[in-house]
């Protein structure tokens, strides 16, 4: 059965999928930063908070590890307004990347942290170094020079994870791609100009990251 590609009216509704994909670059962006601050923060403390705080922030790892994004997308959007809070689907969305984005960055973060020799600890201790200083001057530069490369990555499938925020009406690339295959009766057509946009934002985010390791620790050469 031959198959004639119409992309006319796909490409007249590029404006839309521009919208979509705006909202997906802005939601995963702050997903990625939330990320990064709060796996940095659960990094440091399970490393070196102590036994309660190990236990509890391992496992929180281990239950968003082990869970789907999309059943955890729906515990925020479906079942906090019984308990009285209510989001809006992009805020549940930015909830749920986030909750997702840390946990997997603590564990990025957290295997820099190990990287880091004993050996370097163990002389910050004898010199009298506070548990802090030794976090900020010993650890912390190493440790995510050594996570660059793994959160990069990470940060990419965070943006690709969130088609899944479709699902609770959130219009990011996605559903507005879904929106217009149901318009246009052209699915095939709509979600390669879809993939296409996602293979686009990937790469930039690719080269952005690359950009970002270079001028952060390259330059400032290795710890």
């Amino acid at each position: 059965m031959g198959y004639t590609f119409q992309f006319g009216a796909v490409l007249a509704s590029l404006d839309l999928l521009a919208k979509g994909a705006w909202l997906t670059v802005q939601l995963s962006l702050a997903a990625m930063l939330a990320g990064l601050a709060f796996g940095t923060l659960f990094a440091v403390l399970r490393s070196f908070g102590g036994r309660g705080a190990g236990i509890a922030i391992g496992a929180y790892v281990e239950c968003i590890r082990n869970t789907p994004f999309l059943i955890q997308l729906f515990l925020i959007y479906f079942g906090l307004p019984s308990l009285g809070i209510a989001l809006d689907p992009v805020e549940a969305a930015l909830i749920g990347m986030s909750v997702n984005c840390a946990a997997y960055s603590t564990e990025i973060i957290r295997s820099g942290i190990m990287a880091v020799p004993r050996g370097q600890i163990e002389a910050a201790r004898a010199l009298a170094f506070s548990t802090t200083d030794i976090i900020r001057h010993i650890v912390l530069f190493p440790a995510l020079r050594v996570a660059a490369p793994a959160l990069g990555s990470q940060f990419v499938l965070v943006m690709l994870g969130s088609s899944v925020v479709s699902t609770v009406s959130a219009e990011e690339l996605t559903a507005v791609g879904h929106v217009l295959e149901t318009e246009t009766f052209r699915p095939f057509e709509v979600y390669i100009i879809v993939t296409l946009i996602y293979l686009l934002i990937a790469f930039a985010l690719k080269l952005l990251f690359a950009w970002l390791e270079q001028a952060w620790f390259s330059r400032r050469g290795r710890a």
